[in-house]
């Protein structure tokens, strides 16, 4: 008789506990499939000590292989699942297509950034749900500060040494926090010529820093903050976001380089596909974290909305705290449900919160316990010790170096903007060029999520002016010269993204070089360079020659009209050996230049001064 099949997808806190638990209860009973887009576990809530420079960034991630015996685990993003057939479609790391049969079913697939319909935030802003976005967000704020430092405009100065974060929420406070002790830091060792400080500006609607935690933390949050230059805003939001800075809903314009989005998280779409009752963009479960009428499947995490029999009528949090919980409860179900051990209700007691404010600074109420100051910080770090399944030893180590030497303030550039665009489903993946495509299902939006309005299915990629599905082909919409833009409220965030072009040194796609005033594009496949500019003469239709198989489409060209395409997550490369694209339209003439982070040469803007580095 052959072994149970159970498929786990997501491998954050509620996905992994759900695995590392199974794989206790069961033994060699059951095959366990865990199937996730990276190979570690990412320990969320010490991500703003990566991007302050005061962790490496594996510290925080832990081995799925190496920390979960007896479970098979496969690389890839759940396309769509089918619960007659009992699959699972996925898609590898490398385009590759699979299905996963299952007799249980476990979702656990997390949570996503939360966009909302505010003008120029999905092309100017950057989120922070992923090592890729700490790492980038580390490099970009030690740039900013340095090129600061070099300059001697005072307007540009204060412009490079602001840093906007949106959103006053349990991550928020933590990146501001943290990032304005980093930056003090720098310019303490280099000040700069014109005399300025690094600014940071913490913003949010509500009424109160950390507004779903106890009012006493709130206060502490706020005290630290504010002792550290930090300017808190709150009953405040972004208008309008632009490449110079961002328009506050009280009318003051801010001139910025860095805008952080910290707003929130909705539920990973994926669970929208599957046609069950939903409540705010969550799965309905009953208190055993099965889903009614469908005894084959289990939900757990961000997902599902799980009763909380503590506070009847209401809902768990998406907490981190929850998650880990839930996983183990779910486990234990699954088990039983296979006919080993019994069944148990999530039943939760709530230990209290703890917020890292940076140095000996915290927040914390253990036990229900208000706490602050160095005995908070104590009580912080030794939680995330306790709770972290790895690395401890050398978390601690960190901690102690960090503690009596400086940090290492330099920028290695491994991750550029482009690789993590804010409107990404999937923040634990940076978006590489040359990445094969993949099949998407087509969805209908979702439809009260609680995220963005007009946010469609999973990985859907914005339609072009033809009504066919682009890969960051078509000039940037709402740019100047451009379409009607996609920046509506209720439409979906445009994919091309100010700097989104291919970058020069990238594999297969140098840059076009017919910008005004420039020489016509060289070295294309299949074609000689345009002509048709003005004063030009004609371009020549030549033959195309159909590129190698395996050799990346460069991103950013548009499919020509009538040729049919895969839609892609990520602006990538076919798989099949195809002619190539035929080259976009021009970009508008005052359109910053696209390019890497750090930019060749000076950049064209729309107020005719030049500005360095990436927005």
């Amino acid at each position: 008789m052959s072994r149970p099949r159970i498929v786990i997808v997501g491998a954050g806190f509620a996905g992994y506990r759900t695995a590392r638990t199974l794989s206790r209860l069961t033994r060699h009973q059951a095959d366990i499939t865990l199937l996730n887009p990276t190979d570690y576990f990412l320990y969320l809530p010490l991500l703003p000590q990566v991007a302050a420079g005061i962790l490496e960034p594996r510290r925080v991630t832990v081995s799925l292989s190496g920390s979960l015996p007896r479970v098979r685990l496969v690389l890839g993003e759940a396309d769509g699942i089918d619960l007659d057939a009992h699959t699972v479609r996925y898609t590898g790391p490398e385009g590759g297509e699979g299905t996963l049969p299952f007799d249980r079913l476990v979702l656990a697939a997390g949570s996503v950034n939360k966009l909302l319909p505010i003008p120029g935030v999905a092309e100017h802003a950057h989120g922070f749900r992923g090592l890729p976005e700490a790492l980038y967000l580390r490099d970009h704020v030690t740039r900013q500060v340095e090129l600061a430092a070099a300059t001697r405009d005072r307007e540009e100065c204060a412009a490079r040494c602001t840093f906007v974060v949106v959103g006053a929420g349990y991550t928020g406070t933590e990146v501001a926090a943290h990032g304005a002790m980093y930056t003090d830091a720098q310019v303490r060792r280099h000040p700069m010529r014109t005399g300025m400080r690094p600014r940071w500006m913490l913003l949010d609607v509500a009424p109160r820093v950390l507004p779903e935690m106890d009012e006493r933390l709130s206060r502490t949050a706020d005290r630290v903050l504010r002792q550290r230059g930090v300017d808190v805003r709150m009953g405040t939001s972004v208008k309008e976001a632009t490449h110079d800075g961002v328009v506050l809903t009280d009318g003051t314009t801010v001139d910025t380089r860095t805008l952080v989005w910290c707003v929130g998280v909705r539920p990973d779409p994926l669970v929208e596909s599957l046609g069950l009752p939903m409540e705010s963009g969550r799965l309905l479960v009953d208190p055993h974290l099965q889903v009614p009428g469908r005894p084959e499947l289990f939900a757990c995490g961000d997902v599902a909305a799980v009763p909380d029999l503590t506070r009847p009528g209401q809902f768990t949090p998406m907490t981190a705290q929850h998650a880990w919980r839930h996983g183990k409860v779910c486990a234990q179900n699954v088990a039983a449900s296979l006919g080993i051990g019994e069944r148990r209700p999530y039943r939760h007691r709530d230990l209290g919160f703890v917020v890292d404010l940076g140095g000996a600074k915290a927040a914390a109420n253990p036990l229900g316990l208000p706490m602050s100051g160095p005995a908070a910080g104590a009580v912080t770090r030794g939680y995330h010790l306790a709770a972290m399944p790895g690395n401890r030893v050398r978390v601690a180590a960190d901690w102690v170096l960090d503690a009596v030497l400086p940090r290492q303030a330099v920028q290695l550039g491994l991750v550029r903007s482009w690789s993590v665009p804010l409107e990404s489903a999937s923040p634990e993946v940076a978006r590489v060029p040359g990445r094969p495509e993949r099949r998407v299902e087509d969805e209908a939006p979702a439809a009260g999520s609680g995220g963005a309005p007009g946010e469609g299915a999973r990985g859907k990629v914005p339609e072009g002016p033809d009504g066919k599905q682009q890969a960051g082909g078509e000039p940037a919409k709402d740019q100047p010269g451009g379409e009607s833009g996609k920046q509506q409220p209720g439409g979906e965030p445009g994919k091309k993204r100010q700097g989104v072009e291919p970058a020069k040194s990238q594999p297969g796609a140098e840059p076009a070089k017919n910008q005004p005033g420039g020489e016509p594009a060289r070295n294309q496949p299949g074609a000689e360079p345009a002509r048709n500019q003005p004063g030009g003469e004609p371009a020549k239709k030549q033959p195309r020659t159909p590129r190698a198989a395996g050799k990346p489409r460069p991103p950013g060209k548009a499919d020509r009209p009538g040729q049919a395409r895969k839609t892609t997550r990520a602006a990538g490369a076919s798989r099949s050996a195809r002619p190539p694209a035929d080259p976009g339209p021009e970009p508008p003439e005052n359109q910053p230049a696209p390019g890497p982070d750090i930019a060749p040469g000076p950049v064209k803007r729309t107020d005719g001064r030049t500005a360095e580095g990436d927005s």
